[in-house]
């Protein structure tokens, strides 16, 4: 447990210090939220695979569409700010808050991905691990 608070210690601290690398085209333009991509960086011991980090901030109210993430995809999220109300696949909706972090498996499909508040802003961070050349980690469904 304190190996997860620490690796998302540092990777937010990353997404502070380092900015944005570049935005994702594949969040639809939805003014209520935005995917930038904060790392990006090869594993050296897992050829061909990466790690890449994902900020996604949420306005009040705002949400994602309906999307999937690469085939090659594992996530791990942690909500920074505020929560985040998820659905994977046919699974049940549930709400993470601010400290709370899930995971993702290669080929999850989201159904619902919103900013549970109508007031207040969201932010998580996904972590992939991916093929290196994948380009875009929002895909429409």
């Amino acid at each position: 447990m304190m190996r997860s608070h620490a690796l998302t210690a540092v990777l937010a601290m990353a997404v502070i210090a380092a900015g944005p690398l570049r935005t994702s085209a594949a969040e639809h333009e939805n003014p209520r939220s935005k995917v930038t991509l904060v790392y990006d960086q090869p594993l050296p011991n897992v050829p061909g695979k990466s790690m890449k980090g994902a900020l996604v901030e949420y306005a009040p109210g705002g949400s994602s569409a309906v999307h999937r993430h690469p085939a090659s995809a594992f996530i791990y999220a942690t909500v920074l700010e505020g929560a985040v109300v998820s659905q994977v696949n046919d699974g049940p909706e549930i709400t993470y808050e601010a400290g709370q972090n899930f995971s993702e498996n290669p080929g999850d499909r989201h159904g619902v991905r919103r900013n549970a508040s109508t007031s207040a802003h969201a932010k998580l961070l996904a972590i992939f691990v991916v093929v290196s050349d994948v380009k875009d980690l929002v895909l429409p469904y």
